[in-house]
């Protein structure tokens, strides 16, 4: 079983900036993928940010120049780097870690932008 721990939310005035971490306790090169992934209140669960194996990453397109997702191998950590946020990106924002068909969630973490 995989377990993935997120931290880093808060609360934060529009414009500000948060970096979320999310810890894995399986090595990363097992992973094919990972991501990061929001849900707002009554909304669906949408993908914001993903990174391959390779290095190669995808945005949505609503946080794409915003947003950037980054991790370290080494320490089996993965990152969010989230710049001028706004008050629709408040949601709970989850990581996720695919090893072939199989999907691993974080509890999430809880991030809120005031305006």
């Amino acid at each position: 079983q995989v377990q993935l721990v997120e931290s880093g939310g808060g609360l934060v005035q529009a414009g500000g900036s948060l970096r979320l971490s999310c810890s894995a306790s399986r090595n990363f090169f097992s992973f094919n993928d990972m991501g990061w992934s929001r849900q707002a209140p009554g909304k669906q669960r949408e993908l914001v940010a993903s990174i391959t194996s390779g290095g190669n990453t995808n945005y949505a397109d609503s946080v794409e120049g915003r947003f950037t997702i980054s991790r370290d191998k080494i320490k089996n950590m993965l990152y969010l780097q989230m710049n001028s946020l706004k008050p629709g990106d408040t949601a709970v924002y989850y990581c996720n870690a695919r090893q072939y068909a199989v999907v691993y969630w974080g509890q999430g973490t809880q991030v809120t932008v005031s305006s």
